[in-house]
């Protein structure tokens, strides 16, 4: 109904332009909402657009425009403002007309053609597979499914994928830790490298590999463990320490891999499932889904990796030194040249990022939209070199990052690290807090924002936690309307016009914003927006609610404002539907 109301204003302005400016028809005319309810609904600023080529005041401008607009039952109003402002007041009628669009759309209300049905793909999340998730990559996982059923809702063709990290070192420190904890269960002496993944889920899984193969894959032990580099003092901090860490837990790696053949590439591949299943049923749970989960190791087993370096080496992007491929990545903007093939041959996590890239290009997105955390802000630069380097069109990739989320326990900042296994869960979050909180808060910050997760205040059921706030308004409607009794396709016959007191007036300025925030939130990729509309809209309702009464005597004037009532319930739905939130009926 919104855009219904703007397109009809700005048919009426165009004709008015017409008389007053016909050489500058094609001046883009903007309609937006004044903050100040008292200045009227919609505004314009297109006098001002054209002061200086008709080389007149704006005010006056203004004027002309005004007395040059047809007559239209649809203004009550038009007057200037400001420095050359034309504000506009609609008709009671043209305002409350939105509730019965909203009533005949039902769950389409809001959705737009904005995008176009273009194809758009929205990598998130994408965790490495080596532990469980935690509270930072929730955030994540919010921020990505909000966004995905936004653009979907906007009309864009959304792909949702997780870009399965399951090649390289990290999964080699997860196979490797997997087995040195199942030594341990079978009584080997291990010095478990203090670099490996320590988290009790690594013993649960050698605990799974032993009752299902017993004392199997020990053998080999004393040959893997023997004459690997010694580790350093415990506790040593120092550069040194670090890199005999290192060392040791390398030379571990690669002996694993010789020595136990067809038990390491078991162990490896059970750790990589467990944690890969795992994973999968936590974002299941939070409601977060995937169409496309893309493997790694695919880029590796079909060539696209070689294929990539080879691209670039041809199109005089790659140089070598000391025996390395780099890629001449400041050409394009970068800090320095990455390493895309070492000396020894194997290739690096940037050359498969690269050929990831290539791969969502040749699948023919439109659009391509990585999610990432912040942390990895230095990492656009080369990514987008590439992508141009390889003759791609670059302004197609955009990438959204997602500050960190801080969870508050008891006053004290929960740790997070994956490797020493103190980290908070997203599972927990989710038990402690639930599904509806941790998905809504996540969401009502921009994406790029710091984020306090305060616990006290999500498990509050008071007006000041926004969840609790919209979706007591949603509970309070469904009483309403329980309460009334009557058929909910008779209230699209409900008179309108009845609804004719301020309230009123104001929560169908609010319903008829909704298309409008959709638009606004899924062109700057931002899902928070519609969070803060629909606790502006909760808001609304919860003062006519305590001001008036619904069920009132007068028959008609009940199903007006129960046909109103009906219709902030359906926009809450659509708005919740997007952030992945429930609408409970009773609370």
């Amino acid at each position: 109904m919104a855009q219904d109301v703007k397109s009809q204003l700005t048919g009426l302005l165009q004709q008015s332009l017409a008389s007053v400016a016909p050489t500058a028809t094609d001046t883009p005319i903007l309609l937006e909402r004044p903050r100040d309810p008292t200045h009227g609904d919609f505004a314009t600023n297109l006098a001002m657009q054209l002061a200086k080529a008709l080389k007149k005041n704006p005010r006056d401008i203004a004027q002309q425009l005004l007395n040059e607009l047809p007559v239209s039952a649809l203004v009550a109003k038009a007057e200037v403002a400001g420095a050359g402002f034309i504000n506009f007041t609609l008709d009671a009628g043209a305002k409350t007309a939105v509730v019965k669009a909203v009533l005949a759309e039902g769950e389409n209300f809001g959705r737009s053609t904005l995008g176009g049905w273009q194809k758009v793909q929205v990598e998130f999340v994408s965790a490495n597979p080596t532990g469980p998730l935690h509270v930072g990559h929730g955030r994540g996982a919010a921020y990505g499914a909000s966004l995905s059923s936004l653009l979907t809702f906007a009309g864009w063709d959304v792909t949702r994928e997780y870009y399965v990290n399951d090649a390289g070192r990290q999964m080699d420190i997860l196979g490797l830790s997997t087995w040195l904890r199942y030594l341990e269960q079978h009584g080997v002496a291990v010095p478990f490298p203090p670099n490996g993944y320590q988290g009790d889920y690594v013993r649960e899984m050698a605990k799974q590999i032993t009752a299902a193969h017993g004392a199997k894959y020990v053998r080999s032990a004393d040959a893997v463990l023997d004459g690997t580099p010694g580790l350093p003092e415990a506790g040593r901090a120092d550069d040194e320490a670090k890199q005999q860490r290192e060392l040791h837990l390398d030379a571990l790696i690669a002996k694993a891999k010789t020595l136990l053949d067809q038990d390491w590439a078991y162990v490896h591949q059970h750790a990589l499932s467990e944690q890969l299943a795992d994973c999968r049923d936590d974002l299941e749970e939070f409601g977060v889904h995937f169409d496309v989960w893309f493997s790694e190791k695919a880029l590796y087993d079909t060539g696209l990796v070689a294929r990539c370096v080879e691209l670039l080496e041809q199109k005089g992007h790659i140089y070598v030194q000391n025996g390395a491929k780099w890629f001449r990545s400041t050409a394009f903007g970068d800090e320095k040249d990455r390493v895309v093939q070492r000396e020894n041959g194997l290739f690096t996590y940037f050359a498969s990022d690269i050929a990831y890239h290539l791969n969502k290009f040749e699948r023919g997105f439109d659009k391509v939209i990585n999610i990432w955390g912040a942390d990895h802000h230095g990492y656009i630069p080369r990514v987008t070199g590439a992508i141009k380097a390889l003759e791609l069109d670059s302004d197609k990739l955009q990438v959204a990052l997602v500050q960190f989320a801080v969870l508050y326990r008891n006053g004290q900042k929960a740790s997070m690290s994956t490797r020493s296994g103190e980290f908070v869960t997203l599972r927990e979050l989710r038990k402690e807090v639930g599904n509806d909180a941790c998905r809504f808060f996540y969401a009502l910050r921009k994406s790029d924002q710091h984020l306090d997760f305060d616990l006290d205040l999500a498990k509050s059921q008071t007006n000041e936690n926004p969840v609790y706030y919209i979706q007591y308004a949603h509970a309070r409607v469904c009483s309403v309307i329980n309460q009334w009794g009557g058929e909910l396709a008779a209230l699209a016959d409900a008179d309108q016009a009845l609804l004719s007191n301020p309230r009123e007036l104001a929560i169908a300025n609010k319903l008829a914003e909704f298309r409008d925030v959709v638009e606004s939130a899924a062109r700057d990729l931002a899902p928070h927006q519609i969070a803060f509309y629909l606790k502006d809209l909760a808001g609304e309702f919860h003062g006519w609610y305590n001001a008036e009464r619904m069920l009132v005597d007068d028959a008609a004037l009940r199903d007006a404002r129960v046909a109103l009532a009906a219709a902030v319930r359906q926009v809450i739905r659509n708005g919740l539907a997007i952030l992945g939130v429930s609408c409970p009926e009773s609370m």
